[in-house]
């Protein structure tokens, strides 16, 4: 292979992240209604027939599908299903930052209002238990509590040791994991929820 080849494809080359292949992409949207003259974060509680995380607080997302042409369709189209709301009942929808998870997930958050009263939702009960909204002002006055989960490395039995300086004695380097828990009243918001949450609260109030 020529020099000519290698810096041809280099100047094509997008960068991206590496071993994105590998990563499920999800989108999510931070859903902000009024409510009683106040801004307020709408909330959903996850079925309990759901099989994963039944129960658990989150925000209206799903996994991105082939027929999404954007991240942003996701997060829009998940609202709109799970939350019984047509997409002109969504407004001002922006994109915010985007994550990559410990546990092989690439997701995409998004912003938005909806233009619809809490009580004009139809969440969908095969996917949604209850919705609830707290005022944002909440989340502007009260940091959350944060814990630290640790991660131990543990190389499957027959990792060739041998390859590697030390052996079997090589110090792996350890990594935690903050989370982040939000306490309302009987409702608690924690995991992905919450970090997503954390760093939209913390970009509004700079």
């Amino acid at each position: 292979m020529s020099p000519e080849t290698i810096i041809e494809k280099m100047k094509k080359h997008t960068p991206s992240i590496l071993g994105q292949q590998s990563l499920s992409k999800f989108s999510i949207l931070l859903p902000i209604v009024e409510k009683d003259d106040e801004l307020h974060l709408l909330f959903e509680v996850r079925s309990y027939q759901m099989r994963r995380q039944p129960g658990e607080i989150c925000f209206p997302g799903g996994r991105v599908d082939r027929e999404d042409q954007k991240e942003k369709d996701t997060a829009i189209r998940e609202t709109m299903e799970e939350l019984g709301v047509d997409e002109e009942d969504l407004s001002q929808v922006f994109p915010f930052d985007y994550m990559v998870s410990p546990f092989g997930m690439r997701i995409y958050t998004y912003v938005g209002f909806i233009e619809k009263e809490e009580a004009q939702l139809n969440p969908n009960p095969a996917e949604v238990e209850e919705v609830f909204t707290v005022p944002l002002a909440f989340f502007l006055e009260n940091d959350p509590e944060v814990y630290r989960v640790n991660f131990e490395v543990k190389p499957e039995e027959n990792f060739p040791f041998d390859l590697i300086p030390g052996g079997r004695d090589y110090e792996w380097s350890a990594r935690q994991f903050e989370e982040y828990f939000y306490r309302y009243d009987d409702k608690v918001i924690w995991g992905l929820t919450a970090r997503v949450l954390y760093h939209f609260v913390d970009m509004i109030k700079k």
